[in-house]
């Protein structure tokens, strides 16, 4: 240690002032948890790749994201974004734009034409992943990465699923979702399309020929009101009218359309007949602050001039003079302990009533369990572990099949997750170590170093253009917009190198050494002021026993 000679000394150096013998507790360098990584769907490395692209290097970040998620320009426009909820900028000003920021990555990937290295080793199992939607393309891509071969078969004749057939294009621009895909297929993935899971002997029949499988089929069996008779022409369900418009069919509706639902999936059916010239209504059970679609997808679909009836339940539906009378009464709706519980209690002399001439509910759908045999369910899912694995040997699901979390970020989350319990059974390895350090708070963050800073605004299309076609509403964040926000990231948990602990150390007990730093035992007396100007909070106190 080169240390300054004190100017009013005459020992000639500090270092014969061993001041360690003084302390009760140790500094500590560490990487912690960022409570959006905990929160993450897909337990993404955030502070890790917003750093990277903070310093311009966005092929590196993007390398980061899709180490996690292989759709990060789509993630970065449909996800539920549960991260930003967790973030702990929200505790200080507003929380980071995560998802914009996300998309801003994903899309420079797509416009430079970046693709997957190839595995770095060829493996001779084979993996059938039976299903095409989130959760099996990231199965299929997590597995491919690790060298297995990899078939997937997908019911529909193309690839995406629910993000094709589910998902509008002004939402989710088809050459987004087909560029995401094709670099998975490029990996090196044997696709099979048009080939249903049909019967319990189809599974057999895969168990018998592959090393695992990997259920993904998703909910398409649809939920039904006891009040419709969907015999009737006037009634179509929102899964089957997303997915006639999402190959440009265009069903004769009418001009007045009723959609009964609250989630994203009723948003999306009631925006898309808006685009249809329809005039829409819609009519949910919950209060607006209670449904489950996302606060943006309402306030958009509310600019485009949709109606929105809350809080109310269908009683009845029969035709008349007029068109269609859709009996109505106000209730109070009561969620449950569990996703898609609730109960719902009806108001007093509340009854009202709507015309229209078609009703298109969009209540939810459940899995179609039969093809599946003798594996166990629960409920209305096949039954899984926290490894997605299944009642049967080798057999694992996930996605909509096995979750009520019914988001794409959750269902890639799932296939990440079988993917690595399919390695390990195959490779006889042990489960991955979890987070050793507890997730990061704002109070461990010194904020006096990051100056208050308004979030990156949301860009829209103005409302009149969105009506008129299927461009994207939400617009990206240009290069300097990215930048900025990334700025606006603590970075909790990683170290940044600023060497503020090396500064700030009354002792000179901190020393920068590489890529990291050495607490210098014999001077640190542990008076902690490192720990408290840290701007990470990637330091902490051990107390010593002596």
């Amino acid at each position: 240690m080169n240390a300054p000679i004190p100017a009013i000394w005459t020992t000639g150096s500090t270092e014969v002032f061993k001041t360690g013998s003084w302390r009760a507790a140790l500094p500590q360098h560490i990487r912690a948890p960022s409570p959006c990584h905990a929160a993450c769907p897909v337990n993404g490395d955030i502070a890790e790749w917003i750093g990277l692209a903070r310093a311009r290097d966005f092929r590196g970040a993007w390398e980061v994201l899709t180490r996690h998620n292989p759709f990060p320009a789509i993630a970065g426009r449909i996800c539920h974004h549960p991260c930003e909820a967790a973030c702990n900028r929200a505790g200080f000003d507003e929380s980071l734009a995560i998802c914009k920021l996300e998309r801003f990555v994903g899309d420079l990937a797509l416009a430079e034409g970046w693709s997957f290295a190839p595995p770095a080793e060829a493996r001779s199992e084979r993996i059938a992943v039976v299903g095409g939607g989130p959760s099996g393309l990231s199965a299929a891509y997590h597995l491919r990465r690790r060298g297995y071969r990899v078939t997937l078969l997908e019911s529909q004749p193309e690839l995406g699923g629910l993000m094709r057939y589910g998902i509008p294009p002004y939402r989710l621009a088809r050459s987004v979702l087909d560029g995401e895909i094709d670099r998975i297929v490029a990996l090196g993935v044997e696709v099979r399309c048009g080939e249903p899971l049909a019967a319990a002997a189809d599974l057999e029949r895969l168990r018998g020929e592959f090393d695992a499988v990997y259920l993904a089929t998703g909910a398409r069996r649809q939920k039904r009101l006891p009040q419709l008779d969907y015999r009737q022409p006037w009634v179509m369900d929102g899964a089957e009218y997303l997915a006639r418009t999402s190959i440009g069919g265009k069903p004769a509706l009418g001009r007045r359309v009723v959609v009964i639902g609250g989630g994203s999936a009723a948003l999306d059916v009631a925006r898309s007949a808006r685009r249809a010239g329809h005039e829409v209504t819609i009519v949910a059970l919950e209060a607006v602050a209670q449904m489950p679609a996302q606060r943006e997808e309402i306030n958009e679909a509310l600019e485009e001039g949709i109606v929105l009836v809350a809080g109310a339940m269908l009683t009845a539906a029969s035709e008349g003079e007029g068109g269609l009378r859709l009996d109505l009464v106000r209730v109070r709706f009561e969620p449950g302990a569990e996703r898609g519980r609730f109960e719902v209690t009806p108001r007093a002399d509340s009854e009202f009533a709507l015309i229209a001439d078609a009703i298109v509910p969009s209540i939810g759908q459940d899995p179609d369990l039969a093809p599946l045999g003798s594996l166990d369910a629960e409920g209305n899912l096949l039954r899984v572990d926290a490894r997605q694995a299944t009642s049967a040997t080798d057999v694992y699901a996930g996605g909509d099949l096995a979750s009520m979390a019914r988001f794409v970020t959750e269902a890639v989350g799932m296939g990440k997750r079988a993917a690595a319990a399919i390695d390990r059974a195959l490779r006889g390895g042990a489960d991955a170590p979890g987070d050793a350090e507890p997730v990061v708070k704002l109070g461990a963050i010194a904020t006096a170093y990051y100056p208050k800073q308004a979030r990156a605004a949301e860009q829209r299309l103005d409302p009149a253009q969105r009506v008129k076609g299927d461009a994207e509403v939400q617009l990206g964040l240009e290069l300097e917009r990215a930048l900025a926000e990334s700025e606006r990231c603590f970075s909790c948990g990683t170290c940044v190198h600023c060497d503020n602990c090396v500064v700030y150390c009354p002792d000179m007990a901190v020393k920068r050494e590489g890529d990291g730093y050495l607490v210098l035992t014999d001077y640190c007396k542990g008076c902690g002021l490192c720990v408290k100007e840290c701007p990470t909070g990637s330091m902490k106190m051990v107390e010593e026993a002596r």
